[in-house]
């Protein structure tokens, strides 16, 4: 062969590597001995393999394959089978799982096999996302006695929630990060007739957009290369419940397919050609106001109204903080079991400084920094200030009020005087206050209840909460 003829043939074979290495489906060919001679980047990406754990080794030497399940490279190489569209789940030289959807093709010369070819397309995390959902089926263990707080302002959101099982009415429940807006969707799904069915909860923001509207709707198979035959979550939900947490995450084109599917209660799956009859209770979540969310584009306006027939706006920690001395009590109590510990009660100082922080991260926050601090304990029964976790003592706020606090308690001490822990003094406020409401309006509850702003339902929750009537 001439110099220049096996310089052509070297540069061509540079050429076919960098285009096999651009396609964005895996190839992956073998010999007629079945060891691997192409294995291109997308193949290595998806597999999470090297060149060299894979290249001029025998297949089954480097990939495993559960009981009864072959090889779609080998079945086309040793028996000639035309493989399209199959589904295979197998693992590489480390267990980690992978699946794929393959087309895969024997490869001819005058009539004999020399090896297979094999074009793969990763859906792993699909069917990682579709495991998750089946699981959350049967995952619903909230119910309205999980919620822990007294503070009228919880109670309200409570009272609201429990009328809303009463129907299937699409609900919008708005809350910060945190606040435990899962929590009151599991809840409402088990006071409401829907309980004996599935309960699915899937995260909108979790989802690329290249999976969602089939992990939503279903695909039929033939939809797009590697589509399969298989319900979306709508199907998986029939007669329950589905939750879209942080519903403004959906890109708009989905938003206005979601507003048909609640409309009509019909979906159509990706690839399909005709509807499907759904009855499923939509619960939405979004940790943002809808109303800056619609005039910045990432809620569409109608889908907002369809949604939000019944509406919960879930309070933030901080405007509930009468709740934080039972809420960390719960946690205490919860983290003495997981851990085998005898934790009793909260230092009082420390409870000060709960009173006195922010909670931006609100109730999952609070729950983050009693399990922090109690990993810092030993025998311990009260948890006190330097358990708390360092980044948490360190906060600027939490600084300058506890220096703050500890001037006022000297002063007070000085004086002969105690200070009264936040809860009791808002209690007294309270109370006081309805008292006096009540009075001016001759105990009319309708009027008191109008003056104060609140509905009638509210007024008897607090009446009942601090056992006022005409003759106290």
């Amino acid at each position: 062969m001439k110099e220049a003829d096996l310089e052509d043939i070297q540069q061509l074979n540079k050429i076919y590597q960098q285009i096999l290495d651009k396609i964005e489906v895996g190839i992956h060919v073998v010999n007629q001995e079945g060891k691997t001679i192409i294995y291109n980047r997308k193949m290595r990406d998806m597999e999470d393999m090297s060149v060299e754990d894979v290249l001029d080794k025998s297949l089954l030497d480097v990939f495993s394959f559960d009981t009864n399940e072959n090889s779609t490279l080998l079945e086309a190489l040793h028996h000639g089978k035309v493989i399209q569209n199959a589904k295979q789940t197998y693992y590489n030289n480390r267990g980690q799982e992978i699946t794929t959807i393959n087309n895969t093709f024997p490869l001819l010369e005058n009539g004999t096999r020399i090896g297979a070819i094999e074009m793969a397309r990763d859906v792993t995390k699909y069917e990682r996302l579709i495991r998750e959902n089946l699981l959350k089926k049967g995952d619903t263990r909230y119910t309205f006695d999980s919620i822990i707080g007294s503070s009228y302002r919880i109670q309200e959101v409570i009272e609201a929630s429990k009328r809303a099982t009463r129907t299937a009415s699409s609900v919008l429940i708005v809350g910060e990060t945190g606040t435990g807006k899962e929590l009151f969707a599991q809840s409402i799904h088990n006071g409401s007739p829907r309980s004996d069915k599935p309960f699915i909860s899937q995260n909108c923001a979790a989802l690329p957009d290249s999976l969602i509207e089939g992990l939503l709707f279903g695909t039929n198979k033939g939809a797009f290369t590697g589509a399969i035959e298989r319900p979306g979550l709508f199907e998986q939900a029939e007669g329950g419940t589905l939750l879209l947490d942080e519903i403004n995450s959906l890109a708009p084109s989905l938003q206005a397919k979601l507003l048909r599917a609640i409309q009509e209660k019909t979906i159509r799956r990706v690839g399909g050609t005709r509807d499907l009859a759904v009855d499923v209770r939509i619960i939405a979540t979004i940790n943002e106001d809808p109303v800056n969310a619609i005039s910045d584009g990432r809620l569409r306006k109608d889908l907002f109204y369809r949604l939000s027939v019944v509406s919960l706006f879930i309070p933030p920690l901080k405007e509930r903080k009468p709740d934080i001395k039972d809420l960390a009590s719960f946690f205490i109590e919860k983290y003495n079991s997981l851990f085998g510990m005898n934790v009793k009660k909260l230092d009082d100082k420390v409870l000060e400084l709960f009173y006195s922080y922010e909670w931006p991260g609100n109730v999952r926050e609070l729950e983050h920094i009693i399990e922090g601090s109690m990993n810092l304990m030993e025998q311990e029964e009260t948890l006190d200030y330097p358990h708390l976790p360092i980044q948490f003592r360190n906060k600027p706020q939490l600084n300058s009020e506890k220096a703050l606090n500890i001037e006022a308690d000297e002063l007070l001490i000085q004086k002969g005087r105690l200070i009264k822990p936040l809860d009791e003094y808002i209690e007294e406020a309270e109370t006081y206050y309805l008292k006096k409401v009540l009075h001016h309006n001759r105990f009319n509850i309708t009027k008191t209840a109008e003056a104060l702003g609140i509905s009638r339902q509210s007024l008897q929750y607090r009446l009942k909460k601090w056992d006022l009537n005409k003759n106290n």
